[in-house]
């Protein structure tokens, strides 16, 4: 059953505050990156800024309303958008579609960490359009690194406590945002109206090939800037509701567009000056603004480009968790510090995102060299969504006209602007690219890591060995080890289980229980689906639990083990248990112990070279990860960790039969 949304002025606050913020701060660079490209604003005349402009203008009409507000918003999963969103609902059609889902999915997590960079840099290089705070900065970005770091550092360390007060704050001030970026646009367009000849889609198409453009087509590499939030609005759809974008986006779109024309005015009115030159970093963004009005738009865009970082590193923590649930990504504490909506904390992330942003300030040192590496790895990103979305409506929802049209004019567009920003490669796009390929790569060895693991498991008939575990139970002579004895296990027929579980149970050490328990967690293309079903295999000791959990629910397995138990006991399918020593008193249930096998390559294994590879960053991730005691909140519970080797049916042993001697 899909969420409803409510439509209110309260969830329009909201959706300006949440999902905007990475495209509303992209009026800061944008046009800066496209007279820079140019050679300088001196090198740009009448021509060249019209055509820009409507080139900017069509990239957000084409990329952001038509492809994602008007198309791939309603390719949702339960209200849930997203590229692994989008992939959950077409995963049966292909294994090979979690590629597109991977490269995607790392490449938005790489522009996840660009953008806290990149936009508040930016926002700090705006006190340069402001004399005395010019000579405060000095010559040279020391004194904007540092305080750009400052920022980034107080941002990234009130992750932990959660931002649901500063959230509740980030609607109205966005709304302020992009009304006063629409507000300073019309007053410059008023003293220049003939600038909205760019709308005109014709002018878009002969800047690509006239003489005043010294970039030709490679100038969509920072058009592109312009269009860089699309896909954190699609992926931020399941926090607001796809018809409070409907309703929101008309309003963001216009007032960005009139800020943009209103820069298109002031260059075009100070093109000739040759003072401008002097200018570093040069802005149109600040300077078309009264000198009184800047200290005001410098503070009003840091707190904005503070809040566009905010929804970029809450939505990488989404993404992640995502990936968790989807095996592709290593298990990872999650935790909930606040009732805001969709709002998580992995503590992971958080310390990795801000590092990367530290070495992304430090490395460029300045916002227009890290505008070199922006944008490059979010149309790969597109690529991958176009393509996933092609399929959706192709195999899914059946309408192939519409899909092959998608394909091939959003395809063509997409890989346009790829060509294009490839020029940004050698400049600073290879940093996004290596960041990319890093994640990528973790996801590729989990996913491929599991697939191995899965492939040499020896899987049991269950109902063969229900006499040994009854006899066990009963064997008084062997120590009790807790009540209940619960293994975590892999999804899978219930008739079967890994040989390993029962070999720990019974051969290694014998665990004598009142009841074992082994749980499987299955997580469903339903973000928010909870339920459970179990076999007994018509005893009152065994208990096969398969649970289904959305994939953005937590896997808490204490939290969901206490209900069951509760609801079985309740029924009498679970005898009672005598528990004596408590400090809440007798109880019916007993003591809780679980099992834990971690797995590892066995000597003298048949594995080839690149499976072992596979497999040994795979265990060196997990072990970096932390432990899975963490990821299912069992780190106070009474737990047993066996290391038990991979098994490989077949496996021979090079060696020889030792022969008796007699002892010296």
């Amino acid at each position: 059953m899909k969420k409803k949304s409510t439509i209110s002025f309260g969830m329009f606050l909201v959706t300006i505050g949440v999902v905007y913020g990475d495209i509303g701060t992209s009026p800061m660079y944008v046009m800066k990156s496209i007279i820079s490209g140019n050679g300088g604003i001196m090198q740009t005349n009448n021509e060249f800024i019209i055509g820009s402009l409507s080139l900017v203008i069509w990239t957000i009409t084409l990329l952001t309303t038509v492809k994602y507000v008007l198309i791939a918003m309603k390719a949702d999963n339960n209200g849930e958008g997203g590229i692994f969103a989008l992939y959950s609902l077409i995963k049966k059609f292909g294994k090979w579609l979690i590629i597109p889902a991977m490269v995607g999915g790392a490449t938005l997590l790489a522009d996840g960490v660009l953008t806290p960079a990149v936009t508040v840099t930016t926002a700090v290089e705006g006190l340069r359009s402001i004399p005395s705070m010019d000579r405060f900065l000095g010559i040279g970005n020391v004194r904007v690194v540092l305080i750009t770091l400052a920022i980034i550092t107080a941002l990234f360390a009130i992750q932990r406590a959660g931002t649901g007060k500063i959230g509740r704050a980030f609607g109205p001030v966005m709304l302020l945002w992009f009304t006063y970026l629409g507000a300073v646009g019309f007053m410059s367009i008023v003293g220049m109206p003939s600038v909205l000849k760019a709308v005109n889609p014709i002018y878009a198409v002969k800047i690509l090939v006239s003489d005043c453009n010294k970039q030709g087509f490679m100038i969509l590499g920072s058009v592109f800037l312009a269009a860089t939030g699309a896909e954190a609005l699609y992926s931020d759809m399941g926090h607001v509701g796809k018809e409070n974008i409907y309703i929101s986006w008309p309003y963001v779109k216009l007032c960005l567009i009139l800020n943009y024309l209103g820069q298109g005015v002031w260059i075009m009115q100070n093109n000739s000056d040759s003072a401008m030159e002097l200018i570093e970093d040069l802005n149109p963004f600040f300077l078309m603004l009264p000198p009184a009005l800047r200290p005001f738009t410098v503070l009003l865009g840091a707190v904005a480009a503070v809040i566009a970082s905010q929804a970029l590193i809450t939505g990488s923590y989404t993404m992640v968790s995502e990936a968790i649930r989807l095996d592709l990504m290593p298990h990872l504490q999650i935790c909930y510090p606040s009732d805001t909506k969709g709002q998580l904390y992995i503590g992971t992330v958080n310390t990795l995102l801000y590092i990367g942003c530290v070495f992304i300030v430090l490395y460029f040192r300045s916002g227009a060299r890290m505008e070199s590496a922006y944008g490059l790895s979010i149309t790969i990103t597109m690529l991958a969504t176009t393509l996933l979305l092609f399929i959706y409506l192709l195999r899914l929802r059946k309408q192939p006209i519409l899909a092959f049209t998608i394909l091939i004019l959003f395809g063509a567009i997409q890989i346009i602007f790829f060509i294009s920003s490839l020029s940004k490669f050698l400049t600073g796009g290879y940093v996004a690219i290596c960041m990319a390929l890093v994640i990528f790569l973790i996801m590729y060895v989990w996913r491929r890591g599991t697939e191995l693991e899965h492939k040499y498991l020896i899987p049991l008939k269950m109902r063969d060995y229900i006499e040994n575990l009854r006899a066990l139970k009963n064997d008084e002579e062997t120590p009790l080890c807790a009540h209940n004895l619960v293994f975590i296990e892999k999804d899978g027929d219930s008739e079967l289980i890994d040989r390993d579980i029962l070999y720990s149970i019974l051969d290694r050490d014998p665990k004598r229980a009142e009841a074992y328990w082994f749980f499987s967690i299955n997580v469903t293309d339903e973000p928010n689906a909870c339920r459970y079903s179990v076999e007994n295999y018509g005893t009152d000791f065994i208990f096969r639990v398969r649970l289904e959990l959305g994939f953005k629910n937590d896997q808490l397995l204490n939290f969901y083990l206490r209900q069951i138990v509760g609801d079985l006991a309740a029924s009498g399918e679970l005898p009672p248990q005598k528990k004596k020593f408590s400090i809440y008193g007798p109880s019916t249930v007993g003591s809780f112990k679980f099992g834990i096998l971690r797995r590892s390559i066995s000597p003298g294994s048949e594995l080839t070279q690149g499976e072992q590879l596979v497999l040994n960053t795979k265990y060196a991730i997990r072990h970096a990860a932390g432990s899975v005691e963490s990821w299912y909140g069992l780190e106070t519970s009474n737990t047993i960790v066996e290391y038990v080797p991979l098994a490989i049916p077949g496996r021979k042993i090079n060696g020889a039969k030792p022969e008796r001697v007699k002892p010296q």
